[in-house]
Protein backbone atom coordinates (compact mmCIF):
# COMPACT_ATOMS: atom_id res chain seq x y z
CA UNK A 1 0.00 0.00 0.00
CA UNK A 2 1.46 3.39 -1.02
CA UNK A 3 2.22 6.11 1.54
CA UNK A 4 0.73 8.95 -0.54
CA UNK A 5 -2.90 10.11 -0.61
CA UNK A 6 -5.33 7.37 -1.52
CA UNK A 7 -8.44 8.30 -3.50
CA UNK A 8 -11.18 5.88 -4.45
CA UNK A 9 -13.87 5.52 -7.04
CA UNK A 10 -16.56 3.08 -5.92
CA UNK A 11 -19.26 2.40 -8.54
CA UNK A 12 -21.92 -0.29 -8.32
CA UNK A 13 -22.12 -2.68 -11.30
CA UNK A 14 -25.87 -2.32 -11.74
CA UNK A 15 -26.09 -0.65 -15.15
CA UNK A 16 -24.34 1.43 -17.77
CA UNK A 17 -21.58 3.81 -16.68
CA UNK A 18 -23.10 7.21 -15.75
CA UNK A 19 -21.40 10.35 -17.09
CA UNK A 20 -21.60 11.81 -13.58
CA UNK A 21 -19.62 8.86 -12.29
CA UNK A 22 -17.14 9.35 -15.11
CA UNK A 23 -16.55 12.96 -14.02
CA UNK A 24 -16.06 11.88 -10.40
CA UNK A 25 -13.56 9.24 -11.52
CA UNK A 26 -11.63 11.86 -13.50
CA UNK A 27 -11.51 14.18 -10.47
CA UNK A 28 -10.06 11.41 -8.32
CA UNK A 29 -7.65 10.34 -11.07
CA UNK A 30 -6.31 13.87 -11.50
CA UNK A 31 -5.87 14.38 -7.76
CA UNK A 32 -4.18 11.02 -7.25
CA UNK A 33 -1.71 11.55 -10.08
CA UNK A 34 -0.82 15.16 -9.29
CA UNK A 35 -0.13 14.27 -5.64
CA UNK A 36 1.80 11.08 -6.35
CA UNK A 37 -1.00 9.13 -4.71
CA UNK A 38 -3.19 6.17 -5.64
CA UNK A 39 -6.52 5.82 -7.40
CA UNK A 40 -8.38 2.81 -5.98
CA UNK A 41 -11.16 1.26 -8.05
CA UNK A 42 -13.60 -0.49 -5.72
CA UNK A 43 -16.55 -2.34 -7.20
CA UNK A 44 -19.45 -2.23 -4.73
CA UNK A 45 -20.94 -5.55 -5.78
CA UNK A 46 -23.01 -6.57 -2.77
CA UNK A 47 -26.38 -6.11 -4.52
CA UNK A 48 -26.63 -9.70 -5.73
CA UNK A 49 -29.99 -9.13 -7.44
CA UNK A 50 -28.87 -6.26 -9.68
CA UNK A 51 -25.14 -6.89 -10.12
CA UNK A 52 -23.88 -8.42 -13.36
CA UNK A 53 -20.34 -9.34 -14.41
CA UNK A 54 -20.81 -7.50 -17.71
CA UNK A 55 -21.50 -4.25 -15.84
CA UNK A 56 -18.23 -4.65 -13.96
CA UNK A 57 -16.40 -5.25 -17.23
CA UNK A 58 -18.18 -2.23 -18.67
CA UNK A 59 -16.94 0.00 -15.84
CA UNK A 60 -13.36 -1.12 -16.34
CA UNK A 61 -13.58 -0.67 -20.12
CA UNK A 62 -15.17 2.77 -19.79
CA UNK A 63 -12.47 3.93 -17.37
CA UNK A 64 -9.79 2.68 -19.75
CA UNK A 65 -11.46 4.59 -22.60
CA UNK A 66 -11.21 7.75 -20.48
CA UNK A 67 -7.51 7.09 -19.92
CA UNK A 68 -7.81 5.71 -16.37
CA UNK A 69 -5.74 2.63 -16.94
CA UNK A 70 -5.05 -0.37 -14.75
CA UNK A 71 -1.54 -0.37 -16.23
CA UNK A 72 -0.73 2.96 -14.60
CA UNK A 73 1.31 2.81 -11.34
CA UNK A 74 -1.20 5.16 -9.70
CA UNK A 75 -4.05 2.68 -10.29
CA UNK A 76 -5.03 -0.05 -7.83
CA UNK A 77 -7.81 -2.57 -8.27
CA UNK A 78 -10.38 -3.52 -9.04
CA UNK A 79 -11.14 -4.43 -5.44
CA UNK A 80 -14.54 -5.93 -4.66
CA UNK A 81 -16.73 -4.98 -1.72
CA UNK A 82 -18.08 -8.52 -1.47
CA UNK A 83 -14.62 -9.74 -0.47
CA UNK A 84 -14.75 -7.60 2.67
CA UNK A 85 -18.04 -8.98 4.04
CA UNK A 86 -16.37 -10.51 7.09
CA UNK A 87 -14.75 -7.16 7.94
CA UNK A 88 -18.14 -5.44 7.74
CA UNK A 89 -19.69 -7.80 10.29
CA UNK A 90 -16.62 -7.71 12.51
CA UNK A 91 -16.85 -3.91 12.64
CA UNK A 92 -20.56 -4.15 13.44
CA UNK A 93 -19.80 -6.46 16.35
CA UNK A 94 -17.13 -4.08 17.64
CA UNK A 95 -19.63 -1.22 17.58
CA UNK A 96 -22.10 -3.33 19.56
CA UNK A 97 -19.50 -4.44 22.09
CA UNK A 98 -18.27 -0.87 22.60
CA UNK A 99 -21.78 0.44 23.22
CA UNK A 100 -21.95 2.49 20.01
CA UNK A 101 -24.69 0.26 18.60
CA UNK A 102 -27.61 -1.78 19.90
CA UNK A 103 -30.11 -4.31 18.63
CA UNK A 104 -33.72 -3.47 17.90
CA UNK A 105 -36.51 -5.96 17.20
CA UNK A 106 -39.25 -3.45 16.38
CA UNK A 107 -40.94 -3.99 13.03
CA UNK A 108 -41.56 -1.11 10.61
CA UNK A 109 -45.26 -1.20 11.46
CA UNK A 110 -44.53 -1.03 15.19
CA UNK A 111 -42.22 1.92 14.64
CA UNK A 112 -44.82 3.73 12.56
CA UNK A 113 -47.57 3.10 15.12
CA UNK A 114 -45.47 4.34 18.03
CA UNK A 115 -44.32 7.41 16.17
CA UNK A 116 -47.93 8.23 15.29
CA UNK A 117 -48.99 7.76 18.91
CA UNK A 118 -46.23 10.09 20.13
CA UNK A 119 -46.84 12.64 17.40
CA UNK A 120 -43.38 12.22 15.89
CA UNK A 121 -41.92 10.85 12.70
CA UNK A 122 -39.35 8.14 12.19
CA UNK A 123 -37.65 5.96 14.75
CA UNK A 124 -37.29 7.37 18.25
CA UNK A 125 -34.51 5.22 19.68
CA UNK A 126 -36.98 3.17 21.67
CA UNK A 127 -34.80 0.06 21.94
CA UNK A 128 -31.68 1.86 23.15
CA UNK A 129 -31.98 0.72 26.75
CA UNK A 130 -33.72 -2.61 26.30
CA UNK A 131 -30.47 -4.57 26.39
CA UNK A 132 -31.33 -6.75 23.42
CA UNK A 133 -28.85 -9.09 21.81
CA UNK A 134 -28.64 -10.43 18.27
CA UNK A 135 -31.69 -12.43 17.20
CA UNK A 136 -33.37 -13.42 13.95
CA UNK A 137 -35.13 -10.39 12.47
CA UNK A 138 -33.45 -7.86 14.77
CA UNK A 139 -31.49 -4.98 13.25
CA UNK A 140 -28.36 -3.38 14.63
CA UNK A 141 -28.67 0.38 15.01
CA UNK A 142 -26.01 3.02 15.61
CA UNK A 143 -26.56 5.05 18.77
CA UNK A 144 -26.38 8.65 17.51
CA UNK A 145 -24.98 10.82 20.33
CA UNK A 146 -26.29 14.24 21.25
CA UNK A 147 -24.68 17.26 19.65
CA UNK A 148 -23.57 18.05 16.13
CA UNK A 149 -21.18 16.78 13.49
CA UNK A 150 -19.14 19.23 11.46
CA UNK A 151 -18.01 17.93 8.07
CA UNK A 152 -14.93 19.75 6.79
CA UNK A 153 -15.51 19.76 3.04
CA UNK A 154 -12.87 20.99 0.59
CA UNK A 155 -15.55 22.19 -1.82
CA UNK A 156 -18.30 23.40 0.52
CA UNK A 157 -16.39 24.47 3.61
CA UNK A 158 -17.61 23.44 7.05
CA UNK A 159 -21.08 21.89 6.98
CA UNK A 160 -22.76 21.35 10.36
CA UNK A 161 -25.35 18.63 10.98
CA UNK A 162 -27.58 18.58 14.08
CA UNK A 163 -27.83 15.07 15.54
CA UNK A 164 -31.38 15.85 16.66
CA UNK A 165 -32.56 15.25 13.09
CA UNK A 166 -30.49 12.08 12.58
CA UNK A 167 -32.27 8.99 13.90
CA UNK A 168 -30.41 5.92 15.13
CA UNK A 169 -29.67 4.43 11.73
CA UNK A 170 -29.46 0.76 10.82
CA UNK A 171 -26.03 -0.85 10.41
CA UNK A 172 -27.05 -4.48 9.93
CA UNK A 173 -30.40 -5.60 8.54
CA UNK A 174 -32.64 -8.18 10.12
CA UNK A 175 -31.29 -10.82 7.70
CA UNK A 176 -27.75 -10.23 8.96
CA UNK A 177 -26.42 -8.25 5.99
CA UNK A 178 -24.65 -4.90 6.52
CA UNK A 179 -26.10 -1.75 5.00
CA UNK A 180 -24.25 0.47 2.53
CA UNK A 181 -23.14 3.10 5.06
CA UNK A 182 -21.32 0.60 7.26
CA UNK A 183 -19.81 -1.35 4.35
CA UNK A 184 -18.64 1.85 2.71
CA UNK A 185 -16.86 3.08 5.82
CA UNK A 186 -15.24 -0.26 6.61
CA UNK A 187 -14.05 -0.62 3.02
CA UNK A 188 -12.47 2.82 3.09
CA UNK A 189 -10.72 1.95 6.36
CA UNK A 190 -9.55 -1.42 5.06
CA UNK A 191 -8.20 0.11 1.88
CA UNK A 192 -6.49 3.03 3.59
CA UNK A 193 -8.55 5.67 1.81
CA UNK A 194 -7.48 9.16 2.86
CA UNK A 195 -9.60 11.31 0.52
CA UNK A 196 -13.23 10.83 -0.49
CA UNK A 197 -14.24 12.91 -3.51
CA UNK A 198 -17.79 12.27 -4.71
CA UNK A 199 -21.04 13.94 -5.81
CA UNK A 200 -22.93 16.22 -3.41
CA UNK A 201 -25.88 13.79 -3.33
CA UNK A 202 -23.80 11.77 -0.84
CA UNK A 203 -23.34 14.70 1.53
CA UNK A 204 -26.38 13.85 3.75
CA UNK A 205 -24.78 10.45 4.49
CA UNK A 206 -21.46 11.98 5.45
CA UNK A 207 -22.21 12.86 9.11
CA UNK A 208 -23.30 9.27 9.70
CA UNK A 209 -20.16 7.96 8.08
CA UNK A 210 -17.99 10.37 10.00
CA UNK A 211 -19.55 9.21 13.27
CA UNK A 212 -18.78 5.61 12.29
CA UNK A 213 -15.15 6.44 11.48
CA UNK A 214 -14.76 8.01 14.91
CA UNK A 215 -16.63 5.25 16.75
CA UNK A 216 -14.33 2.68 15.14
CA UNK A 217 -11.28 4.63 16.30
CA UNK A 218 -10.16 6.11 12.99
CA UNK A 219 -9.61 9.63 11.74
CA UNK A 220 -12.18 10.45 9.03
CA UNK A 221 -10.91 11.00 5.48
CA UNK A 222 -10.73 14.35 3.77
CA UNK A 223 -14.19 15.00 2.33
CA UNK A 224 -15.10 16.78 -0.90
CA UNK A 225 -18.52 16.86 -2.54
CA UNK A 226 -18.70 18.19 -6.09
CA UNK A 227 -21.91 19.53 -7.68
CA UNK A 228 -24.29 17.14 -9.42
CA UNK A 229 -24.95 17.25 -13.15
CA UNK A 230 -28.31 18.57 -14.35
CA UNK A 231 -30.17 18.64 -17.68
CA UNK A 232 -31.50 21.69 -19.53
CA UNK A 233 -34.52 21.81 -17.18
CA UNK A 234 -31.97 21.98 -14.34
CA UNK A 235 -33.11 18.62 -13.04
CA UNK A 236 -30.57 16.08 -11.87
CA UNK A 237 -29.52 13.79 -14.71
CA UNK A 238 -31.57 10.61 -14.57
CA UNK A 239 -31.00 7.41 -16.51
CA UNK A 240 -34.78 7.09 -16.85
CA UNK A 241 -35.09 10.48 -18.52
CA UNK A 242 -31.73 11.58 -19.92
CA UNK A 243 -28.95 10.15 -22.03
CA UNK A 244 -26.41 9.46 -19.29
CA UNK A 245 -24.55 6.28 -20.32
CA UNK A 246 -20.92 6.96 -21.19
CA UNK A 247 -20.92 3.87 -23.41
CA UNK A 248 -23.69 5.38 -25.52
CA UNK A 249 -21.63 8.48 -26.26
CA UNK A 250 -18.64 6.31 -27.08
CA UNK A 251 -20.75 4.21 -29.45
CA UNK A 252 -22.12 7.34 -31.12
CA UNK A 253 -18.64 8.46 -32.08
CA UNK A 254 -17.57 10.85 -29.36
CA UNK A 255 -13.81 10.96 -28.87
CA UNK A 256 -12.45 10.04 -25.45
CA UNK A 257 -10.26 13.15 -25.27
CA UNK A 258 -13.23 15.39 -26.04
CA UNK A 259 -15.43 13.68 -23.44
CA UNK A 260 -12.69 13.93 -20.80
CA UNK A 261 -12.12 17.61 -21.55
CA UNK A 262 -15.83 18.42 -21.46
CA UNK A 263 -16.54 16.50 -18.25
CA UNK A 264 -13.70 18.28 -16.49
CA UNK A 265 -15.21 21.68 -17.35
CA UNK A 266 -18.49 20.83 -15.60
CA UNK A 267 -18.27 22.75 -12.35
CA UNK A 268 -14.61 23.72 -12.86
CA UNK A 269 -12.70 25.81 -15.36
CA UNK A 270 -9.24 24.88 -16.68
CA UNK A 271 -8.55 28.55 -17.47
CA UNK A 272 -9.28 31.03 -20.23
CA UNK A 273 -9.26 28.26 -22.84
CA UNK A 274 -11.75 25.46 -22.18
CA UNK A 275 -10.15 23.16 -24.76
CA UNK A 276 -7.15 21.79 -22.90
CA UNK A 277 -5.17 18.55 -23.03
CA UNK A 278 -5.43 16.17 -20.10
CA UNK A 279 -1.84 16.87 -19.07
CA UNK A 280 -2.76 20.49 -18.35
CA UNK A 281 -6.05 19.72 -16.60
CA UNK A 282 -4.48 17.01 -14.47
CA UNK A 283 -1.97 19.41 -13.00
CA UNK A 284 -4.23 22.45 -12.67
CA UNK A 285 -7.35 20.82 -11.18
CA UNK A 286 -8.06 22.03 -7.63
CA UNK A 287 -11.06 21.18 -5.48
CA UNK A 288 -11.20 24.66 -3.99
CA UNK A 289 -11.81 26.02 -7.49
CA UNK A 290 -14.89 23.83 -8.02
CA UNK A 291 -18.17 25.73 -8.37
CA UNK A 292 -20.89 25.00 -5.81
CA UNK A 293 -23.76 25.27 -8.30
CA UNK A 294 -25.11 22.24 -10.20
CA UNK A 295 -23.36 21.78 -13.54
CA UNK A 296 -25.42 21.78 -16.76
CA UNK A 297 -24.64 18.79 -18.98
CA UNK A 298 -25.12 20.57 -22.30
CA UNK A 299 -25.39 18.12 -25.20
CA UNK A 300 -24.84 20.87 -27.78
CA UNK A 301 -21.68 22.03 -26.08
CA UNK A 302 -20.42 18.47 -25.81
CA UNK A 303 -20.97 18.06 -29.57
CA UNK A 304 -19.08 21.30 -30.17
CA UNK A 305 -16.18 20.05 -28.05
CA UNK A 306 -16.17 16.80 -29.99
CA UNK A 307 -16.25 18.59 -33.33
CA UNK A 308 -13.27 20.67 -32.28
CA UNK A 309 -11.32 17.55 -31.34
CA UNK A 310 -12.25 15.87 -34.63
CA UNK A 311 -10.92 18.86 -36.55
CA UNK A 312 -7.60 18.52 -34.75
CA UNK A 313 -7.06 14.96 -36.00
CA UNK A 314 -4.69 14.25 -38.86
CA UNK A 315 -6.27 12.69 -41.93
CA UNK A 316 -4.87 9.27 -41.04
CA UNK A 317 -6.11 9.60 -37.46
CA UNK A 318 -9.55 10.60 -38.70
CA UNK A 319 -9.78 7.68 -41.11
CA UNK A 320 -8.73 5.24 -38.40
CA UNK A 321 -11.15 6.77 -35.89
CA UNK A 322 -14.08 6.60 -38.34
CA UNK A 323 -13.33 3.05 -39.46
CA UNK A 324 -15.62 1.25 -36.95
CA UNK A 325 -18.61 3.23 -38.25
CA UNK A 326 -17.94 2.57 -41.95
CA UNK A 327 -19.48 -0.43 -43.75
CA UNK A 328 -16.89 -3.13 -44.34
CA UNK A 329 -17.41 -3.07 -48.11
CA UNK A 330 -16.58 0.62 -48.50
CA UNK A 331 -13.27 1.42 -50.17
CA UNK A 332 -11.14 3.05 -47.45
CA UNK A 333 -8.93 4.72 -50.05
CA UNK A 334 -11.96 6.57 -51.44
CA UNK A 335 -13.05 7.54 -47.95
CA UNK A 336 -9.58 8.85 -47.18
CA UNK A 337 -9.70 11.13 -50.22
CA UNK A 338 -12.95 12.60 -48.99
CA UNK A 339 -12.05 12.71 -45.28
CA UNK A 340 -10.34 16.14 -45.23
CA UNK A 341 -13.35 17.71 -46.92
CA UNK A 342 -15.92 16.34 -44.48
CA UNK A 343 -13.77 16.82 -41.37
CA UNK A 344 -15.01 20.40 -40.67
CA UNK A 345 -18.62 19.17 -40.81
CA UNK A 346 -18.42 16.28 -38.35
CA UNK A 347 -19.59 16.56 -34.77
CA UNK A 348 -19.26 12.83 -34.13
CA UNK A 349 -17.49 9.98 -35.88
CA UNK A 350 -20.85 8.32 -36.43
CA UNK A 351 -21.83 11.26 -38.65
CA UNK A 352 -19.25 10.29 -41.28
CA UNK A 353 -21.16 7.52 -43.12
CA UNK A 354 -24.21 9.68 -43.66
CA UNK A 355 -22.10 12.48 -45.12
CA UNK A 356 -20.22 10.38 -47.70
CA UNK A 357 -22.52 7.42 -48.41
CA UNK A 358 -23.42 8.78 -51.86
CA UNK A 359 -19.87 7.94 -52.98
CA UNK A 360 -20.50 4.23 -52.44
CA UNK A 361 -24.01 3.88 -53.85
CA UNK A 362 -24.85 2.61 -57.33
CA UNK A 363 -27.34 5.45 -57.63
CA UNK A 364 -27.90 8.48 -55.40
CA UNK A 365 -30.93 8.20 -53.19
CA UNK A 366 -32.80 11.36 -54.23
CA UNK A 367 -35.81 12.06 -52.05
CA UNK A 368 -38.87 13.71 -53.55
CA UNK A 369 -38.45 16.89 -51.54
CA UNK A 370 -34.89 17.50 -52.76
CA UNK A 371 -35.93 16.77 -56.34
CA UNK A 372 -38.94 19.07 -56.30
CA UNK A 373 -37.07 21.97 -54.69
CA UNK A 374 -34.14 21.79 -57.08
CA UNK A 375 -35.00 20.09 -60.33
CA UNK A 376 -38.31 21.76 -61.10
CA UNK A 377 -36.82 25.22 -61.62
CA UNK A 378 -36.90 26.58 -65.15
CA UNK A 379 -33.12 26.58 -65.43
CA UNK A 380 -32.35 23.14 -63.96
CA UNK A 381 -32.64 21.11 -67.17
CA UNK A 382 -30.69 23.40 -69.56
CA UNK A 383 -28.05 24.18 -66.93
CA UNK A 384 -27.51 20.50 -66.20
CA UNK A 385 -27.18 19.77 -69.94
CA UNK A 386 -24.66 22.59 -70.38
CA UNK A 387 -22.70 21.49 -67.31
CA UNK A 388 -22.46 17.94 -68.64
CA UNK A 389 -21.07 19.23 -71.91
CA UNK A 390 -18.52 21.45 -70.18
CA UNK A 391 -17.47 18.77 -67.69
CA UNK A 392 -16.76 16.27 -70.47
CA UNK A 393 -13.58 18.08 -71.54
CA UNK A 394 -12.34 20.15 -68.57
CA UNK A 395 -9.51 19.07 -66.31
CA UNK A 396 -10.84 17.02 -63.40
CA UNK A 397 -9.78 18.78 -60.23
CA UNK A 398 -11.96 20.70 -57.78
CA UNK A 399 -10.73 24.17 -58.75
CA UNK A 400 -11.23 23.59 -62.50
CA UNK A 401 -14.62 21.95 -61.99
CA UNK A 402 -15.76 24.97 -60.00
CA UNK A 403 -14.43 27.43 -62.58
CA UNK A 404 -16.13 25.46 -65.36
CA UNK A 405 -19.51 25.58 -63.61
CA UNK A 406 -19.05 29.29 -62.92
CA UNK A 407 -18.55 29.81 -66.64
CA UNK A 408 -21.74 27.87 -67.39
CA UNK A 409 -23.85 29.67 -64.79
CA UNK A 410 -22.94 33.02 -66.33
CA UNK A 411 -25.36 32.20 -69.12
CA UNK A 412 -28.23 31.98 -66.63
CA UNK A 413 -27.49 34.97 -64.39
CA UNK A 414 -27.30 32.71 -61.32
CA UNK A 415 -25.19 32.75 -58.21
CA UNK A 416 -23.03 29.73 -57.50
CA UNK A 417 -25.32 28.37 -54.77
CA UNK A 418 -28.28 28.06 -57.12
CA UNK A 419 -26.20 26.94 -60.09
CA UNK A 420 -24.59 24.04 -58.27
CA UNK A 421 -27.86 22.82 -56.71
CA UNK A 422 -29.02 20.68 -59.69
CA UNK A 423 -25.53 19.19 -60.03
CA UNK A 424 -25.38 18.42 -56.30
CA UNK A 425 -28.77 16.71 -56.24
CA UNK A 426 -28.01 14.75 -59.40
CA UNK A 427 -24.70 13.46 -58.06
CA UNK A 428 -25.22 13.21 -54.27
CA UNK A 429 -29.01 12.95 -54.00
CA UNK A 430 -29.26 15.77 -51.47
CA UNK A 431 -29.40 19.54 -51.32
CA UNK A 432 -26.70 19.89 -48.65
CA UNK A 433 -23.52 17.97 -48.03
CA UNK A 434 -19.76 18.13 -48.28
CA UNK A 435 -18.03 20.54 -50.67
CA UNK A 436 -19.46 19.71 -54.09
CA UNK A 437 -16.44 20.20 -56.29
CA UNK A 438 -14.15 18.15 -54.04
CA UNK A 439 -16.83 15.42 -54.01
CA UNK A 440 -16.96 15.44 -57.82
CA UNK A 441 -13.18 15.16 -58.01
CA UNK A 442 -13.15 12.17 -55.64
CA UNK A 443 -16.05 10.48 -57.42
CA UNK A 444 -14.36 10.84 -60.79
CA UNK A 445 -15.50 12.24 -64.13
CA UNK A 446 -17.17 9.11 -65.50
CA UNK A 447 -19.37 8.38 -62.48
CA UNK A 448 -20.23 12.04 -61.96
CA UNK A 449 -21.32 12.47 -65.58
CA UNK A 450 -23.27 9.19 -65.50
CA UNK A 451 -25.32 10.40 -62.56
CA UNK A 452 -25.87 13.81 -64.12
CA UNK A 453 -27.06 12.23 -67.38
CA UNK A 454 -29.45 9.96 -65.47
CA UNK A 455 -30.91 13.00 -63.73
CA UNK A 456 -31.21 14.80 -67.06
CA UNK A 457 -33.04 11.82 -68.54
CA UNK A 458 -35.42 11.85 -65.59
CA UNK A 459 -36.11 15.54 -66.19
Amino acid sequence: MSTGPRYRFAPSPTGMFHVGGARTALHNWALARQSGGTFVLRIEDTDEVRNRPEWTAGIIDALAWLGISADDPHFEGPLFQSEYAAAHLEAANRLFESGHAYYCDMTPDEIQDRAKAEGTTGYGGWSRDRGLGPAPGSVLRFKVPEGTTVVHDLVRGDVEFDHAVIEDFVLVRGNGTPVFILANVVDDMSMGITNVVRAEEHLPNTPKQQMLWQALGHEPPVWAHVPVLVNEQRKKLSKRRDKVALEQYRDEGFLADAMVNYLMTLGWSPGEQEIQPWSVMEQSFRLDDVNLSPAFFDLKKLAAFNGEYIRRLSVDELVDACDPWLPAEWDRAVFREMAPHIQPRLNTLADAPGVVDFLFLDEPDIDDDSWSKTMTTEYAQPLLADAIGAFETCAWDAATIKATLEDVMGRYDLKLGKAQAPVRVAVTGRTVGPPLFEALEVMGRDESLRRMRNALDRL
